[in-house]
């Protein structure tokens, strides 16, 4: 179970300054724990304590920073069934995708402790006419300075992790922003680096609520603003931001593309494709939303996938057997309810699932979905996925184009050319071939286009957006 209550974290210091946000057991309803939360004046500090740390972050050597990293991997695996527990609770994430989120973060302090000993600079030759004759150019990477991570409820460890942990790498100081809906798991990883000999003021972890929050985004003291949620609020987040560099990672309505070759392996893609539609409730950014069938298996598949998604297990999160655990909350259930029932209105049909009661949310199969529905149109983030069919690989990627979001998309051929075609065609950040959209591995490039976002996550490639280039020229005589 939970502690009763959880403090929050200013510049490296636990704070009980309060037990004001409540947070629920997603399932039963019931308050689960009370947290602290920070009000303005608190945030202000922390962003003050922030500035203050600089020189001592830039004095903190990579080989101790790598140190902080290891500790925290040390610590994320002898509390591994607690950090589990608590995300299974405060999320209502099934207790099996708990321990797979738990794993993952500490995959990506792991690469984050590998990556820490390894932002290199270069030689830049200057030497291109005669006027430069004698010069040399180098470059390093530096701190970009103080950060501003706000973070979400649907992957309250990992996705924190992808902020945290590259910054700890790049030796920046940062002001964290938790979900109110699931802050236990941040709250936690702040106990644990609280543990290290990170300088005072090298981070803070401020639960707030957002309305309470205007400092995360326009504080010009901040030098980036790293936000993951949703859409309408990460692009009013970006024009308030100011000069301060913005990275987005917004979500989408990902697509599956299935060609007619995989006749021979839908027993595989079924068990792929309701993985992606319906873990965690479909609450993923990259979750399973359209699924476009070659005509020549649509009806083989459909039958195999209708028996699979009514086959799912939904109840308790904390039972082994669980699948489909609640929705986060009841007014998001309601919300893709009525998004549902505007569709079947419209013509679609519910060919699987259907069935709505509170927070939970049964998976849900539906074909014949008009195009110009929310349901088809918007991030529907929930258990809910679309069967399409198609008769030509190149109208199927015009389909899968064919949306305001461009996050990640599946493709499962055997046509190495369509493999190509659907990544230099499709307009995502990423292509997953032979596997749903919803895979990721915690150090690779991880990011969208159009309403996706801005920027890549992975920790390199946070790293690089955390640091700035730094060039020296050095003339051999004078």
């Amino acid at each position: 179970m939970l502690n009763k209550t959880y403090p929050y974290y200013l510049a490296n210091e636990a704070v009980a300054a309060n037990t004001d946000l409540e947070v629920t057991d997603k399932f039963s309803g019931e308050v689960a724990t009370r947290v602290a939360m920070a009000d303005a004046a608190a945030i202000d500090k922390a962003i003050g304590f922030a500035v203050d740390a600089m020189p001592a972050l830039r004095a903190f050597p990579p080989f101790k920073r790598q140190a902080v990293l290891e500790h925290c991997v040390k610590r994320f695996r002898e509390r591994y069934d607690e950090l589990a527990l608590a995300l299974c609770i405060e999320a209502g994430k099934p207790i099996n995708d708990s321990k797979g989120e738990v794993t993952r973060l500490i995959d990506t302090f792991k690469v984050a402790a590998e990556e820490a000993v390894r932002i290199d600079g270069e030689i830049v030759n200057l030497q291109i006419s005669p006027r430069a004759n004698g010069y040399h150019g180098y470059v390093k990477r530096v701190p970009i300075g103080p950060c501003s991570f706000i973070s979400p409820f649907n992957f309250p460890l990992n996705l924190t992790a992808h902020k945290v942990a590259p910054a700890i790498a790049a030796g920046v100081p940062f002001v964290l922003k938790p979900a109110s809906r699931t802050p236990v798991g941040a709250l936690i990883m702040g106990e644990i680096l609280a543990e290290t000999d990170l300088p005072k003021g090298a981070f803070s972890i401020l639960p707030a609520h957002r309305d309470g929050a205007d400092l995360f985004t326009t504080d010009e003291r901040f030098k980036l603003l790293s936000f993951t949620g949703s859409p309408a609020v990460g692009w009013e987040l970006k024009k308030n931001a100011g000069k301060k560099k913005v990275i987005l990672e917004l979500g989408g309505n990902a697509a599956a593309i299935v060609d007619g070759d995989q006749d021979g392996k839908l027993d595989y893609v079924v068990d792929r494709l309701a993985f992606g539609a319906f873990y965690q409730s479909g609450q993923s950014c990259i979750g399973v939303q359209r699924i476009l069938v070659h005509t020549s298996i649509y009806d083989a598949l459909r039958e195999k996938l209708i028996a699979k998604t009514k086959s799912l297990v939904m109840g308790d999160p904390k039972d082994q057997k669980t699948f489909v655990g609640p929705m986060i909350s009841e007014s998001e259930s309601k919300r893709l309810a009525g998004w549902m029932e505007s569709a079947v209105q419209a013509g679609a049909k519910i060919v699987a699932g259907g069935k709505v009661e509170g927070a939970m949310f049964e998976a849900t199969l539906l074909e014949e979905v008009k195009r110009d529905t929310d349901l088809y149109r918007k991030e529907a983030f929930g258990p809910v996925a679309i069967l399409e069919r198609f008769d030509d690989f190149g109208a199927a990627l015009a389909t899968v184009n064919d949306s305001e979001f461009g996050l990640q998309a599946g493709v499962f051929t055997d046509s190495l050319a369509h493999a190509h075609r659907a990544w230099d065609e499709l307009e995502v950040g990423g292509v997953v071939i032979n596997d749903v959209p919803s895979f990721r591995v915690d150090n690779m490039p991880y990011g969208g286009v159009k309403d996706s976002g801005l920027g890549r996550e992975g920790v390199r490639y946070a790293i690089e957006d955390m640091t700035e280039l730094r060039l020296m020229v050095m003339r051999e005589t004078w």
